[in-house]
């Protein structure tokens, strides 16, 4: 192999994720950097974050936080990442609460017969929240795993994305990218919640979305819980958030 050559079997692995960060705007500016965050080296291998007691003043606290991530490629070639971030005891501002937030992502490469590139599937088995609280009230959430289960590449997935436009869920689906919601539904007698939707508008507080996606032919980033406040706090803030790459640049 000369110099300039690289092995077929390449595969160069992505990944990250961590448990909070943020930055308030009013009343007084304060940035939460990437709590117990790690980004998984392009070798393979592991990687893992630990965050305890952490508080921003009056703003945002946890218990513990915990985030990991591996990757690595079997004797056949195919390769698996998988990257895992949990919170405990989360409290925002003390409107939005929670026992256990858990986001789970893995994406599995198969090496293909054609010999060309191929997509990964990826899968968030084990995510969930554990005693979500919005303004006082309880908010069962269900997740539709099913969505990444039965729709294994790009495509597929932004043909179903599309039809959720006539379920009320959100999609925004483009060439290039897609958003949309691991929701299924949402219980909660928090009062004017669409059951149907993941995002929370709470008055004077501001817009709490969950479990939102972010998809391209290549990747998939994950957010358990955004807020973007309003008023009387303004700031946007990120819980459990993921993202899952990789990709076999030849082949």
């Amino acid at each position: 192999m000369s110099p300039l050559e690289l092995p077929e079997s390449r595969f160069y692995f992505d990944a990250a994720g961590h448990a909070l960060s943020g930055a308030f705007r009013r009343p007084v500016p304060y940035l939460i950097p990437a709590q117990a965050a790690i980004t998984l080296p392009t070798i393979s291998g592991h990687a893992r974050s630990r965050t305890e007691e952490f508080a921003a003043d009056h703003l945002a606290s946890f218990k513990l936080a915990h985030t990991h991530g591996s990757g690595s490629q079997q004797d056949d070639g195919t390769s698996t990442t998988a990257v895992t971030t949990a919170v405990e005891k989360l409290n925002i501002l003390d409107v939005v609460t929670a026992d256990r937030i858990v986001l789970r992502l893995t994406r599995v490469h198969k090496p293909s017969k054609s010999g060309k590139s191929q997509e990964g599937q990826i899968l968030a088995w084990g995510s969930h929240f554990d005693n979500l609280r919005i303004a006082g009230y309880e908010v069962d959430v269900t997740l539709r795993h099913e969505l990444l289960i039965e729709n294994e590449t790009y495509a597929k997935l932004r043909a179903k994305v599309a039809t959720d436009k006539k379920s009320g869920k959100i999609a925004r689906v483009g060439d290039d990218n897609i958003l949309c919601s691991l929701v299924e539904k949402i219980e909660t007698k928090l009062p004017g919640v669409d059951p149907k939707t993941h995002i929370i508008d709470v008055p004077h507080f501001g817009r709490v979305s969950l479990a939102e996606l972010l998809i391209t032919p290549a990747s998939i980033t994950a957010t358990m819980i955004r807020l973007d406040l309003g008023s009387p706090d303004e700031g946007t803030l990120a819980v459990a958030e993921v993202k899952v790459n990789g990709w076999p640049p030849w082949g």
